[in-house]
């Protein structure tokens, strides 16, 4: 069933999951994708046991602000002090109401997402929550990613599908991802496809496939200058 809103970018499909017209692809998991985000982008890249104050976590593909908050969730649950900084970059962000109403699906989420939310809605792309510094770059992260001079620890690799949106996924831009990375630091995705798992190894990432969640039977992890590892070799 899809509930059409005129004028948005967005179709609401089975009892509210938001999907991009643009893309036709959802923006988080059907089953449960809040869980999803905690395997495969915080277990993906090792945290929360990583994170310490100062820790840089960037993404592809802000969407809905899920992983954002899940982040926030694990830093909070770590008891540890400090600051951690976030960076996304987005080319379509989405209007605060309906994060909002995304955000419905996850009561975890949704309790710290008061600061967050109050922030888009007044227009804010930078904004602190507790004990962390978001910004979201808004633009085509093919040339807002280029001309960033930060540096992440991690990365959430979380744009719509390679199918569905392979500009995202270009060899160009992932080695731009490995570009911003620092030594020792990693990548996690849902996709396992393998050209974007080629392409983040010629990036320099020592590239791992991993089991995926629910009903996704792989998932990609990276580190960069890591050890290579035996299961590596390409579907």
């Amino acid at each position: 069933m899809t509930d059409i809103q005129q004028g948005t970018e967005l179709d609401w499909r089975d009892g509210g999951v938001p999907v991009s017209r643009r893309f036709d692809d959802p923006y988080f998991s059907l089953h449960d994708g809040l869980a999803e985000t905690r395997h495969v982008f915080l277990a993906g890249n090792g945290l929360p046991e990583r994170l310490q104050s100062g820790f840089h976590i960037a993404e592809l593909g802000f969407g809905t602000g899920l992983n954002l908050l899940a982040s926030l969730i694990a830093w909070q649950g770590t008891g540890r002090p400090g600051t951690l900084r976030f960076t996304s970059f987005e080319a379509y962000p989405l209007p605060a109401a309906d994060i909002a109403r995304a955000l419905a699906h996850f009561p975890q989420a949704q309790a710290v997402a008061t600061g967050f939310l109050a922030a888009w809605e007044a227009g804010a792309r930078r904004f602190a929550l507790p004990g962390m510094l978001v910004e979201v770059i808004v633009g085509d992260a093919r040339d807002t990613l280029p001309a960033w001079q930060g540096c992440a620890d991690a990365w959430f690799l979380d744009g719509f599908s390679p199918a569905k949106n392979p500009e995202l996924w270009s060899p160009e831009l992932m080695a731009q991802v490995a570009r911003h990375t620092a030594q020792g630091g990693s990548f996690a995705t849902y996709t396992a496809a393998g050209h974007v798992r080629r392409a983040l190894a010629e990036a320099g990432f020592a590239v791992s496939r991993q089991p995926g969640h629910g009903r996704k039977r792989h998932m990609t992890t990276g580190r960069k200058n890591g050890p290579e590892r035996a299961q590596d070799a390409w579907a």
